[in-house]
């Protein structure tokens, strides 16, 4: 495989690609609880609230995505002159490597979008919103402001949820402006008048969305792809990737036609899934990559988004380790992550209502023992957490002689086994620091220590989770094993 058809290398050339974003922003709320009866008012669930958070959405997500994967993104909105628009520009100047133009409109609300969720399941979504078009003077503010900013970046991403900031005139104008200079305009479009995206490169509708601008067919291959080319020629449009959930994408070229399969392994949240892969595009085409290799990247990081809690984002990281899966096959890849990753999808987990439980060794040479211990622990949780001991940490414990085998090659074995769920690596002598951080609702550990032994089991106690302590397989150690073959060896 050369450079240039290395996906990785590829993924290399987001870190400084300059996108210009330009579109509707919004907040996203979501509000976790449980539901445990029905309201004796009126035939509907009563939702105990555990948890509030609130995140960019829209636009903003757009822009959460490219800072992510590493691109030098500038985004240019709207927001109203209230509060959530304030917390709207508080969250974007939380970006690292983004500039921003927030123009305030005194006129308009902020858009809010509400989502009440309980057991993994959402219940309700309140929207609050104006999606009128501006005032001309606003208008013409934002317009200015994207013009000038088009001939610094390398691509541009309209992202148009219908709430007013993208006016007809003005996207008319940042097409014909991006033309002029050569850089190439990304829609994620909304509406079903596409001739508003004229002059477009590309286009990211769903197959809903295609459908409601086609006003044809749109549930089979050769619908979608007839559905595209209509549209192709009605509005004049280059490319039109038509997103398909589990059927994968379709990119409508102006020659020919190339499907992507899926690449979701577990779906849990589509919400701005759209988002990603409108970023994930421009990003990479603002890299240089050509775009049916930029398109595999998005398709990938689509299948990660959508296994992620809310509007979430995609790390660079995340699709070089997908993109490792899909190279080595390797059944523990995509295990083995960084504290702060780890941290995420443990958040998704615990979203769901799933149970995490955490235990933590040196797990130098595995032996039938620790898979006993190791599945034991697994039974007692929704999903299991292995710390590992860093090489570091390990010499320090058990003399300089160890490790036997790396960390690499220790978290690989573990992330194999079926009943662990997720790998972290740990440089300290002891869990504590990890345990504070996952917060595990249940703390397994060998019989061979006495519970006021246990590492952390003092913060478990604090929160009310649970210390269970593993009955272990007699006859095995990892120490032993060492000693067997070191005598072996003398013999």
């Amino acid at each position: 495989m050369t450079d240039q058809e290395n996906p990785a290398a590829d993924l290399d050339k987001f870190a400084g690609a300059p996108v210009l974003c330009v579109g509707d922003v919004m907040l996203d709320r979501f509000v976790y609880g449980k539901v445990s009866r029905i309201s004796p008012e009126a035939p509907v669930p009563v939702c105990l609230v555990s948890e509030e958070s609130a995140m960019l959405g829209g636009a903003g997500n757009v822009v959460r995505n490219l800072a992510a994967l590493g691109a030098a993104a500038t985004f240019i909105g709207i927001a109203g002159d209230d509060e959530p628009g304030r917390e709207v520009k508080s969250l974007l100047g939380e970006l690292d490597g983004v500039s921003v133009t927030l123009i305030t409109d005194k006129s308009r609300p902020t858009t809010i979008k509400e989502r009440f969720i309980s057991g993994g399941q959402q219940l309700l979504r309140v929207d609050r919103e104006v999606s009128d078009a501006p005032a001309p003077s606003i208008d013409k503010k934002l317009r200015k402001a994207a013009e000038k900013a088009i001939p610094d970046a390398a691509a541009l991403v309209l992202s148009d949820y219908d709430k007013g900031a993208l006016s007809r005139e003005t996207v008319a104008a940042l097409i014909e402006t991006a033309r002029q200079n050569n850089v190439p305009v990304i829609v994620d479009p909304k509406g079903d008048d596409y001739s508003w995206y004229a002059g477009a490169y590309l286009i990211t509708p769903n197959t809903a969305e295609l459908g409601i601008a086609s006003r044809l067919p749109a549930d089979g291959d050769d619908a979608v792809i007839a559905a595209a080319r209509q549209l192709q020629e009605k509005c004049r449009l280059e490319n039109i990737l038509v997103t398909r959930s589990a059927r994968g994408m379709t990119l409508v070229g102006p020659r020919d036609t190339r499907h992507f399969d899926a690449e979701a392994r577990e779906v849990f949240d589509v919400s701005g899934a759209g988002d990603t892969v409108v970023a994930t595009l421009a990003a990479a085409l603002a890299g240089g990559v050509p775009l049916d290799r930029a398109v595999r990247l998005a398709n990938v990081a689509a299948g990660i988004v959508v296994g992620k809690i809310g509007t979430a984002v995609v790390w660079r990281g995340d699709i070089a380790e997908a993109l490792h899966r899909q190279d080595t096959h390797a059944p523990g890849s995509g295990k083995v992550l960084p504290l702060d990753r780890a941290l995420e999808r443990i958040e998704s987990w615990r979203k769901r209502g799933e149970r995490i439980g955490f235990t933590n060794g040196c797990f130098d040479l595995i032996h039938p023992g620790h898979v006993t211990m190791l599945a034991r622990s697994r039974a007692a949780c929704d999903r299991l957490v292995v710390g590992l001991n860093s090489d570091a940490s390990v010499k320090r414990l058990k003399g300089e002689a160890r490790p036997i085998q790396n960390e690499d090659a220790r978290a690989t074995v573990m992330a194999s086994l079926a009943s662990v769920d997720l790998v972290v690596v740990f440089g300290e002598d002891t869990p504590i620091e990890l345990i504070r951080a996952i917060k595990p609702d249940v703390l397994t550990k060998g019989a061979d220590y006495a519970r006021d032994e246990v590492v952390g089991a003092e913060i478990i106690d604090s929160y009310g989770g649970e210390v269970r302590l593993i009955d272990l397989e007699e006859g095995h150690s990892t120490t032993a094993t060492v000693a067997r073959i070191s005598e072996s060896e003398k013999s």
